[in-house]
């Protein structure tokens, strides 16, 4: 199997108006590779790309994509201090969710930067804050809380592989109806009966998602119902 890698710097929207490098990985026949490369090249070009480079041997490709795996160390060159978002959404509503993503940064008044795998529509919002500002963590929190509960309005869903954890809670209140976290806890009494593994983690109580507000202990009904969700 060989693989296209292609980084292209090129806006998201225009109305963004920020360069966004993107990989490009695609696993394909040896003697599909040419063909690929092209169809690649075209959809790239059609999308607005300013520059196109591939990989043309396993040490370039390695090269590429140690870029791509050292995007958190060059953001931690920013600030000190960031707060990782875990959310999934459908490919399609990508360019959109970004554009809210800088939105709520302005509101805020915070810088955040964007690494993810849009493959997958897997996001991973990084939210800047001075730990030594009071309040700034807490700003930052709320503002990740409202870019998980975008993910669920649009289709998709609060964690795409970091999970819930207890900072999600909240969102778990708004991405599942009642009925769907009391079988959460069924489960999870099936294998813990004496509550001892992870307690207050992963699954809200019932008690706390009224107590939030939560979207879904209201009447049952979530929003935009007309969106498959997954």
């Amino acid at each position: 199997m060989h693989g296209v890698v292609v980084v292209v710097p090129e806006p998201v929207r225009e109305v963004v108006d920020r360069l966004a490098p993107y990989v490009v990985e695609q696993p394909v026949m040896a003697e599909e590779a040419l063909e690929m490369l092209a169809t690649v090249r075209a959809i790239l070009a059609r999308c607005g790309a300013t520059e196109i480079r591939t990989a043309e041997n396993p040490e370039a490709r390695a090269n590429l994509w140690r870029a791509r795996k050292g995007a958190f160390a060059a953001l931690a060159s920013i600030l000190p201090d960031f707060y990782t978002i875990d959310g999934t959404i459908p490919r399609r509503c990508l360019p959109d969710v970004l554009e809210y993503v800088y939105e709520l940064a302005a509101e805020y008044g915070l810088v955040v930067g964007n690494v993810f795998h849009a493959g997958d529509g897997n996001i991973h919002p990084c939210i800047f804050y001075d730990a030594n500002k009071p309040g700034d963590l807490e700003r930052g929190e709320e503002l990740g809380g409202r870019i998980l509960e975008r993910c669920v309005e649009v289709g998709g869903t609060i964690t795409g592989e970091h999970g819930v954890g207890i900072e999600k809670l909240r969102q778990m209140c708004v991405q599942f109806r009642a009925p769907e976290i009391a079988a959460f806890h069924d489960t999870k009494r099936a294998f813990d009966p004496d509550g001892i593994l992870n307690p207050g983690k992963a699954v809200p109580a019932l008690k706390r998602c009224a107590e939030w507000g939560g979207t879904h202990v209201h009447g049952g009904r979530v929003p935009r119902p007309d969106i498959p969700r997954f």
